[in-house]
């Protein structure tokens, strides 16, 4: 191996050509890329960690590859997850049963051995708790059943106590770390307020948002009174998560970027920075990880609330996006799920060019939203053993 091809493999800067040559060896090949003294090694023995890879990479400690787990790791492109829908045909039976949630919690741990374990829930979970009834219907999704549209609406949404509400989320993360122990981190999950809004006054998913849009343009003191309460309510859902297992938790605001950056500071953007402060007060070290889908316009936003990590979409590429965003925050992301379609040398060159542009230190490899329904499960194998082969 020539000197050149060494300094490729650092991937010490996002400055690197994408370009530039790079090898993986498969597992059957030993398994793992390393440059050291200019020739290729075997991975060596693994030694035990006093914590997961994941949370180091977070704080930017020195760590030998990025962290790697999947948005929608557990889900239906697994054969094992299809069985039990087959059995449990309800996805709230599903994410609301201890025994069920942890099974399936671990079905891709048990495969592909991620460095991030993800609770198997929704966003929406929260909602029954907080008397907003709500059902996932199989071809349908979310469906709200009685809309909150007015001021009467808002005052009837009570206060979220997910001790009471929603015990199973805590027992599960529980055994979750029990199973894991350091060897991944375990991963909780929220939806941000704004997006959690979006679905309640939609009355459930939306193309074109126009219910909360005029709520929030016609009658934005009544939407400000509604995002305040799940503001509350997601602070004290992400410390509970916390405090029964979860080692970083996730925001999703999957519809924030529907609206304008101007809309976005009055709407969202306070609201998150809340429930950062609110969780950071009391939960200093817990890692918190944002996502917005098709955020391209908004990352320098998404930094100024105080998050650890902004999880990049596949719209933007990393190395511009580590440039936006500074190098005091971490980044996630961001390889295009549609990606895990192709064949297997092209998968491994998107995760190498992902890898180079997103430099050595803090980032989670990660793709730039969920696995893809009818994604093939070796595809996502492939996605795992290249990743966790690479050295930087």
């Amino acid at each position: 191996m020539s000197s050149s091809l060494c300094s490729s493999l650092s991937l010490s800067s996002p400055s690197i050509n994408p370009k530039s040559p790079i090898r993986f060896r498969s597992k059957s090949m030993l398994s793992t890329i390393r440059c050291a003294v200019g020739e290729v090694i075997a991975e060596p023995k693994a030694v035990s960690v006093a914590e997961p890879l994941l949370l180091n990479a977070v704080r930017g400690e020195k760590v030998e590859r990025p962290p790697v787990w999947l948005m929608r790791q557990a889900g239906r492109y697994m054969k094992s997850y299809q069985l039990i829908c087959e059995k449990y045909p309800s996805f709230r039976e599903r994410s609301e049963n201890v025994d069920l949630v942890v099974e399936i919690s671990l079905q891709p741990w048990k495969v592909f051995k991620p460095d991030g374990v993800i609770l198997f829930s929704d966003i929406l979970t929260p909602l029954p708790g907080m008397n907003i009834p709500f059902d996932i219907v199989k071809g349908k999704g979310p469906v709200i059943y009685n809309p909150l549209r007015t001021a009467e609406d808002v005052d009837q949404v009570t206060e979220f106590v997910p001790e009471e509400s929603v015990p199973y989320v805590g027992e599960a993360l529980t055994i979750l770390r029990e199973e894991v122990k350091n060897d991944a981190a375990v991963l909780g999950f929220v939806g941000a307020p704004f997006t959690l809004a979006s679905y309640v006054v939609e009355g459930g998913s939306s193309k074109h948002f126009s219910k909360i849009k005029k709520l929030a343009f016609s009658d934005p003191k009544v939407l400000h009174a509604l995002l305040q309460k799940f503001t509350t309510s997601m602070a004290k859902y992400i410390k509970y998560q916390a405090d029964n297992g979860a080692q970083a938790v996730q925001i999703f605001d999957s519809w924030a970027t529907e609206l304008s950056p101007v809309d976005f500071e009055e709407f969202s953007l306070p609201y998150l920075k809340q429930i950062v402060d609110t969780v950071k007060a009391t939960h200093p070290n817990l890692p918190l990880i944002l996502y917005a889908s098709g955020s391209g316009g908004l990352l320098e936003r998404l930094s100024l609330t105080s998050v650890d990590v902004v999880s990049l979409d596949w719209t933007v590429d990393m190395a511009e996006g580590r440039k936006r965003l500074g190098a005091d925050i971490a980044v996630q992301g961001n390889v295009d799920p549609g990606v895990l379609f192709g064949s297997k040398e092209f998968i491994t060159n998107r995760i190498l060019d992902t890898v180079r542009k997103a430099g050595n230190s803090k980032h989670i490899l990660n793709l730039g939203h969920g696995i893809v329904v009818g994604t093939p499960e070796e595809n996502v194998a492939h996605f795992f053993e290249v990743a966790k082969g690479i050295r930087y």
